[in-house]
């Protein structure tokens, strides 16, 4: 394939695909449908599971902008091949956003459809359209209002006024109707797909070649199993399908009021809904059916159905900079993922709406249907990507090699060319098992009923195995670690520039006025629901611990007044000051009463908390004054920086640190005097800069955030399991190290190493500063290298960290390997960690609360929500349980899930090699297992034991030893080799030895080498063939075989419960061995002889697979291991390497490589 012909198409993305074109030729086509009539129709299922050779048997190569076929190929490890079909639509135009205002669409399309200037080219895959776009000469995703770059200020002035009908009808001829169509296949459909799946065309393929050599009752119960197994699955398939279906149509279809114009509005269906249209948010709320951002109004809005976070979350319009103070400019370009707090999501509940005198809520339509967040997360369940993990890889190829083996087998065996033609047919039907498939997926399907009974729940029971192989969890900190609820110690105001001691409550009389309580009371989201108060849990303490009142204006109150705020607070009467006391008291509180009786405080403004900003501030009015006042919460680094500094204590940074060491959660508050030139409306589009600036330090609130009860013990169970813990958090970085200490995480004696980074600044390159946190006063005359057996912990915030992945590349593995502490971490760095510890070879799992860490939980290899719902979107699982002891949960019924998906497998192939054997055996003196004996054998002991031996639950604790990821392993590969030796040589043993007996039958032996059609045909009618004494002896050492490999290879601990406790798989296995006893003694006295070896066999095979086993791990320790992780090759190297860790008060500089991306780092020491 030339590169130069390559498109590559959602470039940078997740689903980043690689795309040529081709065109359809003709004798290309004549010729395969020849060779698919000659194989019988072969070759057009070899095509059809071939996407690849689809296209390339069929078309021809030519330019993208002419093919009739698309062939793509993913950019990921998976590289999946897709075909889509180029189809050509006639449209009125080429740019959807074209201003067609004053035609008709229908008078449009007239004159240019047969203009082929106005045709578009586009494919769909995946339910997403991608169109020909000329200019970049490349197909693309049409996604919304997105598309076009436009600013903050542009969203205002160029789509505030909605679409007229003709725009809106044109712009649906690209976009579509506005649904997430789920189409439910229709039986026929899925019978046919699922038919088409390879492993039953093998079994079709089996049942035909069984029934030419006679095997008709065996095929037949094939049959009978297939068809339950195909019914089964197109029940699930379909089941799930109408799932979906109901969830995605029970909201997607309702009225909404469209805006057509300045003042003009009209009613119409979602469905009919394009980019651009203006909708207006009825006050009783609505379940969103597309994107749109607010431009006018407040919304109080449910989300859990997309973070798992039920906490309403009020949503505000977008602010308009254009309106702004002149001079300033602030004018952003418009984003979902920046602006969400301004942008009402597809599938959100709007619980209500709050608006201005004589305004509707309005909000402008950015995306439809598919390409909605809600869009997104259908097409991601309708198409998941598959999992890749090395026990399904090893497991194919495994199959492949048994295969091989058996083919050679029979090479061997038989000499006319006919006959080893169909007898290696015959055994590659035996060696790949029908019920395999079952049997694989039989102990994940049992761990997922298991951690459903402890609250656990999956969209994705595939990755249960992979939770077995975790070896590093990423925590968030609150919610997770510690109490969701955050209590209140106390507060620390400022005045003049200096801290007063530390006072316990908020809601004292003599503070009541004060500008520190006026600011813990209104700086917040907070809203009242059917008369409760809502909102987040650590605004909810703040508000509370003031005693204030939160009032909400009616309908009609704000119908009456021009300038009416939405939401008052006000303290209760009781808190306010009683009587005038003394004369120079006398004017203050006269005109404090003739103010207000109450005091109240209008919130004109909020500009919600954002975790990239660590912020939040609000515009406030008290009642009778004319000016406004700001004021701001949040990180009190962040805080400060935005602070006048003479109103900044001096000592705020020890202070801070003091209280951070001890884990307190400190939050900073300020207040600004806002400019009487600023009216109400101005404030309504003002950027939050120009309000956070100069403003006055007020203070810090400290909060006590208790470690859950849970959660040490969790820890430590992790630590003893050789389990690394990190957390990532958005909390200060002192607390953040506090509480790890708290909870274990970093032990007493452990050593944390702050790395903090600093950007380039007036021409200085990028540096790391190291300094060592919590060094004692008693260490400080000590040498500050570490000593070896001593442990040390790096910790930085996401400040530190975004500069190290920018200019430190090189460190940046060396940092995570044993990075504990990430705090102040943006949504999306927490993301980038958790790639970066993949990229280093480690299993990560992912632990949060759902809100902010949607994309670490989506990203890690098992993400886990703790969400009320049962099915959080945000991450594969969900725990109902609100606190961390669902990860070791998790972990060991992964850890059971994947042994049992090596005991099944390790049973199958054995069971297939056994089988093998006995019919390679039996045909070498032209005899075979009768129909029955298949059916006994692959019923009545294989499907009955591969189903209970899956059963064994999880064993009660977690171990330091890890379970192996896949097949090809040294112990693993031992055991199995040694059982196919074992059962090989009792096999051959038996078999010879029936042969040396006096009483035995030699005529099958003789007639073997015969000719005479007749006189075969004559023994098979006579039943001869099968029913002799070599048959009956194989027949029964192989059928104890399967039971005692059962046995053997049904492991208990350290990663299940000991197979004694599976009751089901040991009277299963105690019944089969009774009635194999009791046929073999009852109807067939002279077989006394084979009953010392099968009990020497049991001893032989318990025996071997424990001492071989051992034993070869024993030679393999003995020589020097490799690590095959990259963390353990960093590992080994940085335990040689004299400069690290770094020395405290030393500095790592970013050196300027050759090329400009590139940076190489020297450390220096700084005295």
């Amino acid at each position: 394939m030339e590169k130069e012909d390559l498109k590559i198409v959602n470039r940078g993305l997740e689903d980043e695909m690689e795309l040529s074109g081709y065109r359809l030729c003709r004798w290309k086509l004549v010729l395969v449908g020849l060779g698919g009539l000659c194989t019988g129709g072969f070759l057009f299922l070899l095509l059809y599971w071939m996407p690849e050779w689809c296209v390339k048997a069929t078309c021809t190569r030519s330019a993208v902008r002419d093919a009739d076929v698309a062939l793509l190929q993913s950019t990921d490890e998976f590289k999946r091949w897709f075909r889509a079909k180029v189809r050509i639509m006639l449209a009125p135009g080429k740019d959807p956003y074209d201003n067609l205002a004053s035609q008709t669409v229908s008078h449009r399309a007239n004159d240019h459809a047969h203009n082929p200037s106005d045709s578009k080219r586009y494919f769909t895959l995946h339910s997403t359209k991608y169109f020909w776009n000329e200019s970049i000469q490349n197909f693309e995703v049409l996604k919304g209002l997105e598309d076009l770059s436009m600013t903050c200020s542009s969203v205002h002035s160029k789509h505030s006024a909605g679409l007229n009908k003709n725009q809106q009808e044109y712009r649906r001829f690209f976009f579509g109707l506005n649904e997430i169509d789920v189409k439910v296949p229709s039986l026929f459909k899925l019978l046919i797909k699922e038919v088409l799946n390879p492993f039953y065309i093998f079994q079709l393929f089996s049942v035909i070649l069984w029934c030419t050599d006679a095997y008709y009752y065996y095929a037949m119960a094939i049959v009978i199993m297939s068809v339950i197994s195909i019914g089964t699955s197109l029940y699930t398939i379909k089941k799930q399908y109408v799932m979906l279906h109901d969830m995605v149509a029970a909201h997607s279809t309702v009225r909404v009021t469209v805006c057509r114009g300045e003042n003009e509005t009209e009613e119409a269906l979602s469905t009919d809904l394009v980019p651009g249209d203006v909708i207006v948010i009825p006050s009783n709320g609505i379940i969103m059916p597309c994107d749109a951002v607010l431009i006018c109004g407040t919304c109080i809005v449910n989300e859990s159905m997309l973070t798992g976070e039920s906490v309403p979350v009020t949503k505000t319009d977008l602010p308009n900079p254009q309106q702004d103070i002149k001079g300033e400019d602030g004018d952003a370009i418009y984003s979902t993922e920046e602006h969400k707090r301004h942008t009402l999501f597809c599938g959100t509940n709007i619980i209500q709406t709050r608006y201005y005198t004589g305004e509707m809520v309005k909000a402008v339509v950015v995306r439809t249907g598919f390409s909605t967040a809600k869009g997104q997360l259908i097409r991601s369940i309708l198409y998941p990507k598959p999992t890749d993990f090395k026990l399904y890889r090893d497991a194919y190829l495994f199959l492949l090699c048994l295969v091989a083996v058996a083919s050679i087998v029979f090479v061997y065996s038989l000499e006319p060319v006919k006959e080893i033609i169909v007898k290696s047919l015959d055994i590659i039907t035996i060696t790949v098992p029908p019920a395999l498939p079952a049997a694989m997926t039989a102990g994940i399907v049992y761990a997922q009923r298991r951690l459903r009974k402890v609250g656990i729940f999956s969209i994705s029971p595939q990755r249960i195995n992979i939770c077995g192989q975790l070896n590093l969890v990423c925590f968030d900190k609150t919610g997770t670690l510690t109490e969701d609820g955050l209590d209140m110690w106390g507060i620390q105001r400022v005045e003049d520039g200096r801290f007063h001691h530390s006072e316990e409550k908020a809601d004292d009389k003599s503070l009541v006025t004060t500008k520190f309580v006026s600011c813990m009371a209104a700086c917040h989201s907070l809203t009242k629901i059917e008369g409760q108060l809502s909102g987040d849990p650590l605004d909810l303490k703040m508000f509370e611990a003031t005693g204030w009142i939160l009032v909400e204006a009616t309908e009609e109150e704000t119908a009456h007044h021009d300038r009416i705020e939405l939401t008052y607070v006000k303290p209760p009467n009781q808190l306010l000051p009683p009587s005038v006391t003394s004369p120079e008291q006398d004017m203050e509180l006269s005109e404090l009463y003739e103010l207000s009786a109450s005091y109240m405080i209008g919130i004109v403004r909020q500009f919600s908390f954002s975790s990239a900003l660590q912020r939040m501030s609000v515009v406030v009015r008290q009642i009778g004054e004319r000016r406004m006042d700001a004021y701001l919460k949040g990180a009190p680094e962040v805080v400060a920086s935005l602070c006048k500094k003479e109103t900044v204590p001096d000592d705020f940074a020890e202070v801070l640190e003091d209280y951070t060491k001890q884990g307190f959660r400190v939050i900073a508050l300020a207040h600004r005097r806002l400019e009487s030139k600023l009216t109400f409306h101005k404030v309504q589009s003002i950027n939050r800069d120009q309000i956070e600036k100069n403003m006055d330090f007020l203070g810090l609130i400290i909060m006590q955030n208790k470690l859950k009860t849970e959660t040490p013990g969790v820890l430590e169970d992790l630590r003893r399991a050789n389990i690394r813990t990190v957390m990532v958090t958005g909390d200060n970085m002192l607390t953040a190290i506090s509480v790890a200490r708290d909870c274990g995480m970093i032990q007493p004696q452990d050593r944390v190493i702050i790395a903090d980074a600093l950007p380039p600044k007036d021409g200085q390159a990028a540096k790391i500063d190291w300094h060592y946190a919590d060094q004692p006063s008693k260490q400080l005359n000590k040498p500050t290298k570490l000593e070896v057996s001593e442990q040390y912990h790096f910790a930085m915030s996401g400040k530190s960290f975004a500069v190290i992945i920018e200019h430190f590349q090189d460190l940046l593995q060396k940092l995570v390997l044993h990075g504990t502490v990430f705090a102040r971490m943006a949504p999306d760095q927490k993301t980038q960690l958790v790639e970066t510890l993949e990229s280093v070879d480690y299993f990560v799992g992912m632990c949060g609360d759902g809100a902010n860490d949607c994309g670490a939980l989506k990203r890690a290899h098992a993400g886990i929500s703790l969400s009320e719902l049962e099915a959080s979107v945000a991450s594969p699982f969900t725990s109902t349980t609100p606190n961390i002891t669902c990860v070791p949960n998790l972990i060991r019924e992964g850890r059971a899930a994947l042994i049992t998906s090596f005991c099944v497998f390790k049973f199958m192939a054995l069971y297939s090699i056994i089988q093998c054997l006995s019919v390679a055996l039996l045909y070498s003196i032209g005899s075979n297992l009768g129909d029955f004996q298949f059916l006994f054998i692959d019923i009545a002991i294989i499907l009955v034991i591969v189903f209970t031996m899956s059963l064994n639950s999880a064993w009660k604790e977690l171990v330091a030893q890890r379970p192996p990821s896949g097949l090809v392993s040294g112990p693993l590969l031992f055991s199995v080799l040694t059982q196919i030796i074992i059962c090989l040589g009792f096999q051959i043993m038996a078999f010879l030895l029936i042969q040396k007996l006096d009483w035995y039958s030699k005529s099958l032996v003789v007639l073997q080498h015969l000719n005479s059609v007749h006189i075969v045909l004559t023994l098979i009618n006579l039943n001869f063939r099968i029913k002799n004494d070599v048959n009956t002896t194989v027949f029964f050492v192989s059928s104890f075989q399967y039971l005692i490999v059962a046995i053997v290879f049904s492991k208990g601990k350290p990663f299940r419960q000991p197979s004694y406790k599976n009751w089901p798989f040991v009277l299963s296995a105690l019944i089969l061995i009774g009635f194999l006893f009791f046929i073999m003694f009852f109807p067939v006295a002279e077989i006394d002889d084979f009953l010392e070896v099968c009990l020497f066999l049991i001893i032989t095979h318990g025996g071997i697979d424990q001492f071989g086993t051992k034993c070869l791990t024993w030679l393999c320790c003995r020589q020097k291991k490799v690590p095959k992780a990259r963390y353990m090759h960093l590992a080994q190297e940085l335990s040689v390497d004299p400069d690290w860790p770094p020395k405290p008060k030393s500095t790592t500089e970013a050196k300027p490589a050759p090329h400009p991306d590139d940076y190489s780092y020297q450390i220096e020491a700084i005295s």
